[in-house]
């Protein structure tokens, strides 16, 4: 699909305490759409990447998205990292260290709801063929827990899926904590899980819609036998092709009636 790299300008200064929550620079976004025969007003998807960037796996996975008629966007969550802005990780054991313990932990709620109203904003006032029509949100591994944390904090959203989203439970480094904003959702969430994953393990999941469920919140969860987290991607030795086919479609039905 034709594919090209935006630049989302962040605003300087936090307005509550004044500090500099950007570096006063950009965050880098893969946008890949529809063909220009599509059409020239789309509905869009916001793609959150899991804790390697937006690498080669999740341009795919957008790509994707924009085959099915969907702008697709994925904004670079670790632009604040002055070192490397913009991490395209694979999955060696020193990727998966420097996802953990390098990019990770410098991620904030407060930040990456700023993130997410930056690519919202993108999608509703710059980008010309997604203006007034609606937008959705999915995540993957840590994109997961963001599209729960988005779901509840950030307006102009129409339908989020959350794919094995792990520490939703559990708060970010500035104590914001994605399932404490379960009463605040206002739109229908889709979640597909794995079996056999660690994070979320099951527990969790059940925990999870138990809080859904409580504050009468529309859910759709899935919970896939012998799938592990990461299924969805074939880059990954945890790939599970017919878990991944059945979410992608389960995801595209979600989000054409949601958003189209």
């Amino acid at each position: 699909m034709p594919s090209f790299w935006e630049n989302i300008r962040m605003p300087d200064l936090d307005r509550e305490s004044g500090a500099n929550i950007a570096e006063g620079g950009d965050m880098s976004a893969y946008v890949s759409f529809p063909v220009p025969s599509a059409g020239t007003s789309l509905p869009s998807v916001i793609v959150v990447q899991e804790a390697f960037g937006v690498n080669q796996h999740i341009q795919r996975v957008a790509d994707q998205f924009a085959a099915a008629g969907y702008v697709a966007v994925a904004p670079a969550l670790f632009h604040r990292n002055e070192r490397n802005p913009n991490p395209t990780l694979g999955y060696t054991p020193d990727d998966f260290d420097a996802a953990v313990n390098t990019y990770m932990p410098e991620l904030t709620g407060g930040g990456i709801i700023q993130d997410i109203n930056g690519a919202i904003d993108y999608l509703q006032r710059t980008y010309p063929r997604t203006r007034g029509q609606k937008i959705g949100i999915v995540g993957y591994c840590m994109g997961g827990r963001v599209v729960y944390l988005a779901a509840s904090a950030c307006s102009g959203l129409s339908a989020g899926v959350v794919y094995y989203g792990g520490a939703i439970l559990a708060p970010y480094s500035d104590g914001v904590t994605p399932v404490d904003g379960t009463a605040n959702i206002s739109i229908p969430l889709m979640g597909n899980f794995g079996e056999t994953d660690g994070n979320p393990t099951p527990d969790d999941v059940s925990k999870i819609e138990a809080a859904l469920s409580a504050a009468g919140k529309s859910h759709d969860f899935k919970m896939y036998p012998g799938a592990g987290h990461g299924f969805n991607c074939d880059d990954r030795d945890s790939y599970n092709e017919a878990a991944a086919s059945d979410a992608m479609a389960r995801t595209l039905s979600f989000f054409d009636s949601n958003l189209k």
